[in-house]
């Protein structure tokens, strides 16, 4: 049988939902050992769920918090079965519309592998993926065909979808990736926007004359003073805001 691959995503931040913490990350994954990843409410999710084998491969991401991205390595341990937390009425994700009789819910069981050695960020694939053959050589050796697969990720391309599929090359090229890292925080940064100065618009000679007046004074032929125009202040501007979203006891993973 063809191991499959795929990519789950976890919160890690604490985040109360019906009074219950939704968090789960990589360090309760490996103090667990092995987790039911219930709470998956999007229907293709759910399907890419059933399709599951046991042993088939899995990239445990963090996601809806500041830094997403691949943080270990798991494997299924147990097939789709009906995920039961869908008629616990206690249970966050809890649905009044299924019941155990008609399940329209499953979850598979995870299991912890490893970490990995080197985070494997959002921000990083965004960064490689941003660019063409050749790359550079702190990454270069994922060579084109890593880079064309990571290119074609769902996580790269749709992005919210809290289960993922991971075809055998951007899975190479993420273990790559986690393995020999090699890029630096800088890399990641884009590039400072070049400020081109602004010419200063030159005052016509009539709009200078009409600023021009007489400074009152009781001395015959005393010069015009000129009144220079009063420069307004410029408000700096915003920051830009926005969050990548999902999360374990996972609604969010399915937004």
């Amino acid at each position: 049988m063809t191991t499959k691959r795929w990519l789950l995503k976890a919160e890690p931040d604490s985040r109360i939902v019906k009074g219950k913490d939704v968090k789960f990350s990589v360090d309760d994954f490996e103090s667990v050992q092995v987790s039911p990843w219930e709470g998956v409410r999007n229907y293709e999710a759910r399907n890419l769920m059933k399709e599951m084998s046991v042993g088939d491969q899995a990239l445990f991401y963090h996601s809806n918090c500041k830094n997403p991205g691949v943080a270990a390595f798991a494997e299924v341990a147990k097939t789709a079965y009906p995920d039961y937390t869908a008629w616990d009425s206690s249970h966050p994700y809890y649905d009044a519309k299924t019941d155990k009789d008609a399940p329209k819910w499953f979850m598979v069981d995870l299991k912890f592998t490893s970490r990995t050695a080197n985070f494997v960020s959002l921000a990083l694939l965004k960064w490689i993926t941003s660019m063409s053959d050749p790359l550079p050589e702190s990454v270069a050796y994922i060579g084109k065909e890593g880079l064309d697969a990571l290119k074609t990720m769902d996580l790269v391309a749709r992005g919210r979808l809290s289960v993922q599929r991971v075809t055998e090359e951007a899975w190479n090229a993420i273990t790559l990736l986690a393995e020999k890292g090699g890029w630096t925080e800088d890399d990641l940064k884009p590039p400072p926007k070049s400020k081109k100065a602004r010419a200063k618009p030159r005052t016509p000679a009539k709009s200078r004359a009409k600023r021009m007046r007489k400074v009152d004074s009781d001395d015959e032929g005393e010069e015009s003073e000129e009144v220079m125009p009063t420069p307004k202040k410029r408000r700096a501007p915003s920051p830009p805001t926005g969050v990548e979203g999902s999360g374990r006891s996972r609604s969010t993973r399915d937004s």
